[in-house]
């Protein structure tokens, strides 16, 4: 029987959980670490207690980067089948989280069937499907439809919640008088002000974040606070919108960890290259060390089809300078819903950056993967290079539709391969080039 309400009190109590043992296991740490960094806020094990077969994972910028995957059906592509073959394929390729963005149909059916297959960890964004669940214009929802929805996923098992409570009546008018060029590009965020502009109420998931929090607490649901006012473009980057909805998510990290509920904090957005660090400082100050999860950030708005590029970019830059969650973004950014190659090149863009960042903040273990690759480069081990990629499937295709005269060389450089000279060369042997 369980002592404890959510990982965060169990952490508070001096209590070691299943899930943290299994999380120090994963990140090459001593559970009592992991108990200390969760009850710092600075660790969140998001693993609601009905999700049973999640392999759990801790989120903090101490830990492994981690990468979630955005999936979900549309109203123009409605193929839930298809976006269960996405979600198996990109747990298999190493997703540590699938947030179910789903805004079409009966949502439910599609969420248990994750909980109950998927062992990565479950988000949502429950002001989305509050519409589709009631199946009723946005401005006749209440407040109460709105809480009664966040609870039904938590009873479902959602691992993790990202709910817009950082813009409120005071945002409205910022976004009304500061003139941004992208006004909000949140999803969740822009029906959030939308259902404010109509009904002259003050923000619902603020106003009644208490009982979201006793929801929260009752499943041991990690609350991700959404950031309405992410940038969504270079222009709108480090505005007075962000930062003052940064600083209220603050706030409001206090008031859930006094609850013993544990909290991620999302991030931008679009962001120019030079900024990124000193906002995942800024953010790690105003928080207090929560986990920080960014949407890339991308550094670019001119590469349409190839912001997984200008996201891995940003992410890179993000994760070594303290964010703990990636989202992934795909070449269909901002064009379309993304297919089964779009995941695929979303998530691998993704796991460089975070492999990358993981390496620069020294994370137990986290070069040792380069090192053998590099040994199997040296000895020309071409099966031991595969076995060392993060898409071993198509650095062999590559190859082998390009096959070299030169077995132990590759097609580019033949015998004028450097590593075969060096070899001969340091072991005795004639260089024969021509």
């Amino acid at each position: 029987m369980r002592h404890y309400k959510t990982q965060m009190d169990a952490a508070k109590k001096g209590i070691i959980t299943p899930e943290m043992i299994a999380v120090a296991k994963k990140e090459y740490r001593t559970p009592e670490e992991i108990r200390s960094l969760v009850a710092k806020g600075q660790v969140a094990i998001c693993a609601n207690r009905l999700h049973t077969c999640i392999s759990p994972a801790g989120v903090g910028s101490s830990l492994r980067t981690k990468i979630n995957v955005n999936l979900g059906v549309s109203g123009d592509c409605r193929d839930y089948n298809g976006e269960m073959e996405k979600v198996m394929a990109a747990v298999n390729m190493g997703a540590d989280a699938i947030m179910d963005l789903s805004s079409h149909g009966n949502t439910q059916p599609f969420r248990r069937k994750l909980i109950s297959e998927c062992p990565a960890m479950i988000g949502t964004v429950p002001v989305y499907d509050s519409v589709i669940h009631y199946q009723r214009d946005l401005d006749t929802l209440t407040a109460k439809d709105f809480i009664d929805v966040i609870r039904l996923h938590a009873e479902d098992g959602v691992d993790f919640v990202t709910i817009h409570c950082g813009i409120t009546k005071k945002t409205i008018q910022q976004i009304k008088n500061h003139k941004r060029k992208m006004n909000i590009v949140s999803r969740g965020g822009s029906l959030v002000f939308a259902w404010m502009s109509m009904t002259g109420e003050e923000n619902p998931f603020y106003e009644y974040y208490d009982e979201i929090l006793d929801i929260c607490r009752e499943y041991d649901v990690t609350v991700s606070l959404g950031d309405a006012c992410r940038p969504g473009c270079l222009a709108d980057s480090g505005d007075v919108c962000q930062i003052e909805e940064l600083v209220r998510l603050g706030e409001l990290t206090k008031r859930a960890w006094e609850k013993d509920v544990q909290v991620i904090v999302e991030g931008p957005g679009h962001m120019p290259l030079d900024q990124i660090e000193a906002n995942m400082k800024l953010q790690k100050t105003v928080c207090m060390g929560a986990p920080f999860y960014v949407l890339g950030p991308i550094v670019t708005d001119i590469a349409p089809g190839y912001d997984h590029i200008t996201s891995a970019i940003g992410g890179a830059i993000a994760a070594a300078s303290g964010a703990a969650f990636l989202c992934y973004v795909t070449p269909a950014e901002h064009l379309a819903l993304p297919d089964v190659e779009d995941v695929k090149q979303g998530i691998i863009a993704s796991k460089i950056a975070a492999h990358a960042a993981d390496i620069a903040k020294k994370i137990p273990h986290a070069r040792d993967i380069d090192d053998k690759m590099a040994d199997a480069r040296r000895s020309f081990d071409w099966e031991g290079q595969w076995e060392c990629s993060i898409d071993p499937e198509t650095a062999k295709k590559i190859r082998d539709e390009r096959k070299p005269e030169i077995k132990e060389s590759c097609s580019m450089c033949g015998k004028f391969c450097a590593v075969r000279s060096m070899n001969k060369a340091l072991s005795g042997e004639h260089i024969d080039i021509l």
